[in-house]
């Protein structure tokens, strides 16, 4: 049997879906997987061992020009690539315009996707000819993934022990080693303080307060800064500056090199964003907070993790922007923070 997942993004969106692989191998034994994702996400597929092949897409790039020669040819080279391999089935775990149009470029006469009342671009349904709607016991993001891609197999994935695995070349993996060669013997803690929403962040003075908690109860802890833009590697400055050498900022990595360092890392605290749920992937122990999104839907599960959910009425209420950011953001306390990064260390 010959399968196509449509997840294209985001980072963490990607992360979530990974356990259908290994429902699809564990329900039809022999099948084979591919899966469509934007470049830039290629790298938390490429080494999978489940995945016969990756295929990337550039939709932001065709958006901008979408009647362009580059745009044009991308996308009949993409039609191409999708009906050489007459699918069986296609999965839209997606769920937008442009995934229902990959579905429907693919040929592909079964094409499952999401139920109509959970979709945000309605319009995707017309791509779809089955759609499947989540039960009460599909609560996290991941599960309704594994809602959809279930329906055809008759096996539900509860009391299933699913994996969610991350690979890595062993080029980056000897990377990886040789930097936490130069890393100081002890606990290795990484703080993510980034994400792509500002109603996710947490507070500077927080930060620099929870830092200088761990470094005091665990002496010869260090503390990794990851950043991805110039205000996240002002703030990781900010924090080893005040805090003092224990913290230090992490060189910027692309995903296929951050996802072997995080691996190495005895514990990953952050918000709702992808870096936090690659080590969460690679069974590493994580403290995160959830603010305008839900801990519920998205938090890591399982003993290794713990969890902290704005008190706000509000909270979880998926809005970008907001005149009580700041109320939220400290709603969090350190002191919350700090109790479960002493439960896991």
């Amino acid at each position: 049997m010959k399968v196509l997942i449509i997840k294209t993004s985001a980072l963490g969106d990607i992360i979530h879906a990974l356990a259908v692989i290994d429902y699809l191998r564990q329900v039809s034994p022999g099948i084979e997987i591919d899966w469509v994702a934007e470049e830039q996400f290629l790298p938390l597929l490429e080494h999978n061992p489940g995945v016969r092949r990756v295929i990337p897409v550039r939709t932001k790039k065709w958006r901008k020009a979408p009647f362009s020669k580059e745009t044009r040819r991308d996308i009949k080279a993409l039609r191409v690539a999708l009906r050489e391999r007459s699918y069986d089935l296609v999965f839209d775990i997606q769920g937008n315009l442009k995934s229902g149009l990959i579905a429907r470029l693919s040929g592909c006469a079964e094409r499952t996707g999401f139920a109509v009342a959970a979709l945000q671009e309605k319009v995707n349904a017309l791509f779809t000819n089955r759609r499947i709607p989540f039960r009460e016991c599909d609560r996290t993001v991941s599960e309704r993934y594994l809602r959809v891609v279930s329906a055809p197999f008759n096996r539900d994935y509860r009391g299933m022990e699913l994996a969610a695995a991350l690979c890595s070349s062993s080029d980056d993996e000897a990377a990886a080693d040789r930097y936490r060669s130069e890393l100081p013997e002890g606990l290795l803690v990484l703080f993510q303080v980034g994400t792509t929403w500002n109603t996710k962040l947490w507070y500077p003075e927080g930060w620099i307060e929870l830092a200088r908690r761990i470094v005091a109860q665990r002496p010869g802890t260090t503390i990794l800064v990851n950043w991805g833009s110039p205000d996240e590697k002002a703030l990781g400055e900010q924090i080893a500056r005040e805090v003092g050498a224990e913290v230090r900022l992490l060189p910027w990595l692309r995903i296929r090199e951050l996802i072997p360092v995080l691996g190495r890392m005895n514990l990953v605290i952050g918000g709702d964003t992808g870096p936090l749920y690659l080590a969460a992937a690679a069974g590493v122990p994580t403290v995160s907070f959830y603010r305008a999104t839900s801990a519920a839907a998205y938090a890591p599960r399982g003993e290794r993790h713990r969890t902290i959910q704005a008190p706000l009425e509000c909270a979880g209420c998926s809005r970008t922007s907001c005149g009580r950011d700041d109320e939220c953001r400290r709603s969090i306390t350190v002191d919350a923070l700090f109790a479960a990064v002493t439960e896991l260390i």
